[in-house]
């Protein structure tokens, strides 16, 4: 699931649940070749000498951090190279379909990356399968750093089966993104987003325009994408009290009433009031947006950097509340150490984890990407080259942020191949949202009841 966000960025622990033996997120994007990323075919070693060359030890860092974050990223990667001569950092990024895909077997052949970065929800599976080595002596003393610092949410994440896998990397949520500029096009005032779903249906027809008058809008009130991309419309559905599957995770709730009737207002306001295009993938929605053809997204920080690189003049705020209430994704991105890290690849990944945890490369992060900070002494006030940051981490977005699907091996499975397919279906008139999504529903439920 991509707007080039860290993949599934949004998966982690519910309201301080702990994390089942399981946990996965979703993952698309397009293929690349490795070789071409790396230069030496599937890239690092995970192994014993993790490229120890003249005193230094060099870390192959895979990673899906494709997106506008990127030139912050390998610039604070090159901070840390240059600080200190011990450790060398190599990081390979690539689409994080292939990332997944290429990790498991990579590992196995001793071919795989020393870290890694991957969402918080993917740890277990990986944990589980032995790709993954536990990490709790970084946190054991003050010995790296004082973790005591670390957002509490952002450490707990990656926790599995008793023990921690991950050390954070980044932590967001998804906020709604407006153009000022088309705003006061349409007459509206350009500094007041809507902040319910009714103010947003009053506003959408003074925000889509049909210039040649083919049926068709030039401009769009929003960019809803309905694939690869970061849940936008699980949001839509919790905002309207429905869900994909239970809290517990046990039971598919795609045929709840309240779901349905989500569904239904969602599917009319894109289908008949043509608030969004029909279709749209993560990037095709960022790039509607960026290019002043819709006048709205919900989205995640990442975009800050390249909206704004981009001329685009835009407001950050949460996502407009619906019936039961205001609610929005959040997750976290974690470092994770090669279960066949040596003692001395382990001492380098630590100093390199330090480094990008400690108060200056955060505020620096956060400047740049429009990311909050995973610390807690962090001010608001020494984020001022980045205003944005301090939104995505206000104290009431992360209160009623959640992650989506948490915990669920086949998330995957009931997300890509059942939830999207079933909602592109019905936005296309393919059936009625009841019939489309009943029979969506005994999917879920049977991949669900495959984990009891």
């Amino acid at each position: 699931m991509r707007n080039h966000t860290p993949d599934g960025l949004f998966r982690r622990t519910a309201r301080g649940r702990p994390l089942r033996r399981t946990g996965i997120v979703l993952v698309t994007g397009l293929a690349v070749s490795l070789s071409a990323c790396t230069g030496q075919g599937a890239g690092g070693s995970g192994s014993d000498d993790a490229g120890s060359s003249k005193g230094t030890t060099t870390l192959t860092f895979w990673n899906g951090l494709t997106g506008g974050d990127r030139k912050t990223i390998d610039k604070l990667i090159g901070e840390f190279n240059e600080s200190q001569k011990k450790v060398k950092v190599k990081s390979v990024p690539m689409p994080w379909d292939v990332f997944y895909q290429k990790l498991l077997t990579s590992v196995s052949s001793g071919s795989g990356p020393d870290i890694v970065a991957m969402d918080a929800g993917q740890i277990p599976k990986y944990a589980d399968k032995g790709v993954l080595a536990p990490v709790d002596d970084f946190y054991d003393s003050k010995k790296h750093m004082d973790t005591s610092k670390l957002v509490p949410a952002a450490v707990d994440s990656s926790k599995f089966d008793g023990k921690n896998y991950g050390v954070p990397l980044n932590m967001a949520t998804l906020m709604l993104f407006w153009n000022k500029t088309i705003f006061k096009e349409a007459g509206l005032d350009p500094e007041k987003p809507p902040e319910t779903w009714d103010e947003f249906a009053s506003m959408a027809p003074k925000l889509s325009k049909d210039k040649n008058g083919d049926g068709k809008p030039d401009k769009y009130a929003i960019a809803l994408a309905d694939h690869e991309t970061v849940p936008m419309y699980p949001i839509l559905l919790w905002q309207g009290g429905g869900d994909v599957v239970s809290e517990d995770g046990k039971k598919a709730t795609l045929d709840d009433p309240k779901t349905l009737k989500t569904l239904k207002y969602w599917v009319k306001q894109v289908r008949s009031e043509q608030v969004s295009p029909i279709g749209l993938g993560g990037a095709d929605a960022d790039k509607l947006f960026q290019t002043g053809k819709a006048a709205m997204e919900i989205v995640g920080p990442w975009v800050t950097t390249s909206f704004s690189e981009a001329g685009v003049k835009y407001g950050v705020t949460r996502p407009f509340k619906g019936p039961e209430g205001q609610q929005t994704l959040s997750g976290v991105t974690s470092f994770g150490l090669s279960a066949k890290a040596s003692p001395q690849t382990k001492k380098a990944a630590y100093e390199f984890f330090s480094f990008w945890n400690s108060k200056e490369s955060q505020i620096k992060l956060s400047e740049g990407t429009g990311f909050p900070p995973d610390r807690t002494d962090v001010d608001p006030e020494e984020l001022k080259a980045n205003p944005h940051a301090a939104k995505f981490g206000a104290p009431d977005v992360t209160k009623s942020a959640r992650p989506y699907l948490p915990g669920l091996v086949d998330g995957p499975t009931i997300s890509d191949q059942i939830f999207y397919p079933a909602l592109q279906r019905a936005l296309n008139g393919k059936g009625s949202v009841e019939s489309v999504f009943k029979k969506a529903d005994a999917r879920v439920q049977a991949e669900l009841d495959k984990q009891k």
